[in-house]
């Protein structure tokens, strides 16, 4: 087994080891649990990883890793002249909605 990365938490360990799967990686989470033991244990000592099971895979498993945390934020400039960021669907300066 090969550890790949630590995620900030135990949801995006799982999003990112089902990704991983889908992909055909056997991948798995380790240190799921240890967040009950912060403080007793160093915090960053405490979340949890993912592992992939082959390191045949690591190249794979890295690049696909490498896209799930860059992805492309969405900009769209409001008719209002307001640019949006992020996932943001109406624009938070007059509240028009994103054109289709």
């Amino acid at each position: 087994m090969l550890r790949l990365t630590q995620a900030p938490n135990l949801a995006i360990a799982t999003l990112w080891v089902d990704a991983l799967q889908f992909e055909g990686i056997t991948a798995s989470v380790q240190r799921q649990y240890l967040s009950g033991i912060a403080g007793d244990l160093p915090p960053d000592q405490c979340l949890p990883e993912v592992w992939i099971h082959h390191p045949t895979q690591e190249t794979r498993a890295r690049t696909l890793l490498h896209h799930l945390q860059n992805l492309p934020q969405h900009r769209w400039l409001c008719v209002c002249g307001e640019l949006v960021e992020g996932g943001f669907e109406q624009c938070w300066h007059c509240a028009a909605w994103m054109p289709a």
